[in-house]
């Protein structure tokens, strides 16, 4: 039964990573380019969290989940920040910008962002060599992101949505972390329910206001229902529900696969060319993640040295 728990965990794990990945193409086509706008970017954040939010009321009545203590309600307040609103809505007014390949690449730091915000919020001491792969991550997207502008013809300097990207993934990661403190007590899937809730008495009334008035295409409408079903609700049931059967360590791994798959969902999505140079980055950022996560914790103490009993075979 645990080897099929195990499979099943991987297999939702990939599902929830596929979800997610499609977040950035499905944005994009929402909120449309510069040259053709679609949904506004503030219509396409709070709209999505509330109509997650709607859908999370219900299942907590359903399930009957308990109110979060009052000592929770901080925490999953700064979820709500992070994930509900900053995230979003910074990613939502870039990818107006940038090309989903590109947002692909910057975002692929989220794991290593997170880990160090968990140093740092956790008052956690890491590794010299993840702080350095930190920094060789960070130097990577910065090369990147000149290289891009330089290749739009803009010079040598950066597009402004790449802040956007940068401040989009610090975002999610403060909400990440201060969302995994509760995570324990309410369970993974009623975090996210509670985070959506929390945030309805802002969303729902600002969504209706700001409901648009000018024709939207079939498409962005499509887009908008995917971010608010897929990206900001089942994709954190599959996710969560993955972790916890197959092992957090272990399905955590198939998030190195969401850049490749937000790429390669944008090309047929999109119309966007698969570009070497992207793949290229995003396979060196992904790389740099791999080898920070395993330096993100402090080495285990030396375990005191014991003599081998008699008889003992190395």
């Amino acid at each position: 039964m645990k080897i099929k728990d195990e499979t099943l965990g991987m297999w939702l794990g990939v599902i929830g990573v596929a979800l997610f990945a499609v977040t950035l193409p499905m944005t994009r086509l929402a909120t449309g380019t510069q040259a053709q706008p679609q949904l506004s970017p503030w219509f396409v954040t709070l709209g999505r969290a509330a109509l997650a939010g709607l859908v999370s009321a219900v299942f907590l009545l359903v399930t009957r989940s308990p109110r979060p203590a009052p000592h929770q309600w901080r925490p999953l307040g700064i979820a709500v920040l992070g994930n509900c609103i900053g995230f979003p809505l910074l990613l939502a007014y870039a990818l107006r910008v940038v090309t989903a390949s590109h947002a692909a690449v910057v975002t692929a730091l989220l794991p290593l962002v997170t880990a160090a915000v968990a140093a740092w919020v956790l008052h956690q001491r890491a590794r010299l060599g993840f702080w350095l792969c930190a920094i060789a991550g960070s130097l990577l997207v910065v090369v990147f992101s000149l290289v891009r502008a330089s290749q739009n013809g803009h010079g040598f300097g950066f597009e402004w949505a790449d802040l956007l990207l940068v401040g989009a993934v610090i975002a999610a990661s403060f909400g990440y972390i201060y969302g995994a403190q509760v995570t324990p007590a309410l369970g993974a899937e009623r975090v996210i329910c509670w985070v959506c809730v929390m945030a309805l008495p802002v969303t729902l009334p600002a969504t209706l206001a700001l409901w648009p008035t000018q024709p939207i295409a079939t498409a962005s409408w499509l887009g908008f229902v995917y971010v608010g079903m897929f990206s900001m609700w089942i994709g954190f049931f599959a996710w969560y529900r993955g972790l916890a059967l197959g092992g957090a360590l272990r399905v955590s791994q198939t998030q190195l696969l969401q850049p490749f798959l937000s790429i390669l969902v944008s090309i047929p999505l999109l119309g966007e060319p698969l570009d070497v140079v992207t793949l290229g980055f995003a396979a060196a950022v992904v790389a740099t993640v791999v080898v920070g996560k395993r330096l993100s914790q402090p080495p285990a103490p030396a375990a005191p040295a014991l003599r081998a009993p008699v008889g003992a075979v190395d």
